[in-house]
């Protein structure tokens, strides 16, 4: 949702939308980032960060960064694809990529990064009628729009929300043909 940030370079990032096969049916993972993080403090996110010099691509990057959040090793992670970039108000341009894991899960959350993991059920994000937009005015009095998709007392919203809404396009776009 939010558009190009003129005049700005952007610093590539990665994040793994990573999909949980669990014997009710599939749910997503996420972070709650812990509240002293210089980004994007105490929200929920998907895996994932900054791409490093020692990264082939993004997929190596997402991998990595979710290895180091919360101890899942890239040979548990079949990775399925990767949805549209998405560019967020702090200068990150973030390529989501898409997994799949089986359980049991052996997480191993890193403290200083992540306060808490947690997981979604899809069916739960591929109802349209959980998707919000939302909007704020920013110091500056501009607009700035976003979407927020509440579960339970969690409030995703933002870049993760925007992913979400790619997920869903994504996977019900293919599911209609």
């Amino acid at each position: 949702m939010p558009g190009p940030l003129p005049d700005r370079v952007l610093v590539p990032a990665a994040v793994l939308v990573l999909l949980v096969a669990q014997a009710d049916g599939l749910s997503i993972l996420f972070t709650q980032r812990t509240s002293h993080l210089a980004h994007h403090a105490g929200q929920i996110s998907f895996p994932g960060g900054r791409m490093e010099a020692g990264d082939a691509d993004p997929v190596a990057a997402a991998l990595r960064e979710t290895e180091e959040e919360i101890g899942i090793r890239p040979d548990e992670v079949d990775v399925l694809g990767r949805l549209d970039d998405y560019v967020t108000v702090t200068g990150f341009q973030v390529t989501p990529i898409v997994g799949l894991i089986h359980p049991p899960l052996t997480l191993v959350p890193d403290p200083f990064e992540v306060a808490e993991v947690f997981e979604v059920p899809l069916a739960f994000i591929l109802d349209q009628g959980n998707h919000q937009t939302h909007s704020r005015v920013t110091a500056s009095g501009e607009r700035r729009f976003y979407y927020a998709m509440p579960f339970q007392d969690r409030y995703i919203w933002g870049a993760t929300a925007g992913m979400l809404v790619n997920l869903y396009e994504v996977l019900t776009e293919r599911c209609a043909y």
